[in-house]
């Protein structure tokens, strides 16, 4: 359930340490309003706890693009990866933001609405693309699912449609995309094939044509298939299976980048991995500064 519900934040442009970061930011606001008291007190022992969470989890992620080489998609193991390639630029794989009309490969987007009565702008509407796109690396072609990713490093543009803003962030064909996930190749040499349900299948097609299997297999032209007619029957029903299931192994797979079943992080990203470790690693570093500063703050006024 707690995967599931981190993934539904996810697909809303969210995760769970940019939402502990705004949740401890305001904790942190109702503590200097409020003033010294309990109510201050419990504010701030809530912002140390949401700025520690919000600290593994830039930490998490640090660790997580460390660990793991960058590997080929030709090459890559099934399983938990970190692949970069080039976005393919193709007409049928670019996608078109639904209110700016940006050609894109992926995006997000949140349009706000001018509140005048409290001078700010609110939110009105906002989505994210759920589209399959393809990158490319020297070794091969592999399909990016980004349901439930989490995006870094989108470029974000700004307009003002009427009284409106809009934000869009886009990843565009062409552009070097990083991603780490879980890698499955479908088809190919990785298909799951059942010789013996095959084979049982295709004897069920030859019997529903009574008068082609008799021709086929009534050697003696009695009328009935006998046992040994109908051992042959298998045998070549065998042998047919065996040549397509070794024509279905022999043809190219499709591979494909999605969300890790067991939620392990899924990311996606236009920046490097050097960047976004170093990214990551100064949020990392800022969200300890706030945890110690909360802590103290508990501390002073207790």
């Amino acid at each position: 359930m707690l995967v599931r519900g981190l993934r539904g934040l996810q697909h809303f442009g969210l995760n769970l340490g940019s939402l502990a970061t705004g949740l401890y930011f305001a904790l942190i606001a109702v503590a200097a309003q409020s003033g010294p008291g309990l109510q201050a007190r419990w504010c701030l022992a809530g912002a140390a706890w949401l700025a520690g969470v919000a600290w593994l989890g830039s930490l998490r992620r640090t660790r997580a693009i460390a660990e793991l080489a960058t590997s080929r998609i030709a090459s890559a193991a099934q399983g938990y990866v970190e692949i970069m390639g080039r976005a393919s630029t193709q007409t049928d794989q670019l996608i078109h933001t639904p209110l700016g009309g940006i050609a894109c490969i992926w995006y997000r987007y949140r349009l706000y609405s001018r509140d005048n009565a409290k001078r700010e702008w609110r939110q009105i509407d906002s989505g994210t693309s759920s589209a399959t796109f393809d990158i490319v690396d020297a070794s091969g072609v592999c399909s990016v699912d980004p349901d439930h990713a989490e995006v870094v490093g989108a470029q974000a543009r700004t307009s003002y449609p009427g009284d409106d803003k809009l934000v869009e962030e886009c990843l565009f064909g062409g552009s070097t995309i990083y991603v780490l996930g879980e890698f499955l190749t479908l088809g190919g040499a990785s298909s799951t094939l059942n010789a013996r349900e095959d084979v049982s299948a295709l004897l069920t097609r030859w019997k529903q044509d009574r008068t082609d299997l008799h021709q086929r297999f009534d050697l003696d032209r009695n009328g009935t298939i006998d046992l040994q007619e109908w051992e042959l029957a298998r045998n070549l029903a065998t042998q047919t299976i065996e040549r397509e299931h070794r024509s279905i192994r022999q043809q190219a797979g499709v591979h494909l980048l999605r969300a890790p079943e067991d939620g392990r992080l899924f990311l996606i990203s236009a920046l490097s991995p050097q960047a976004l470790r170093k990214h990551f690693l100064r949020w990392s570093i800022f969200h300890l500064a706030m945890t110690v500063a909360a802590v103290a703050g508990w501390i002073y006024l207790a």
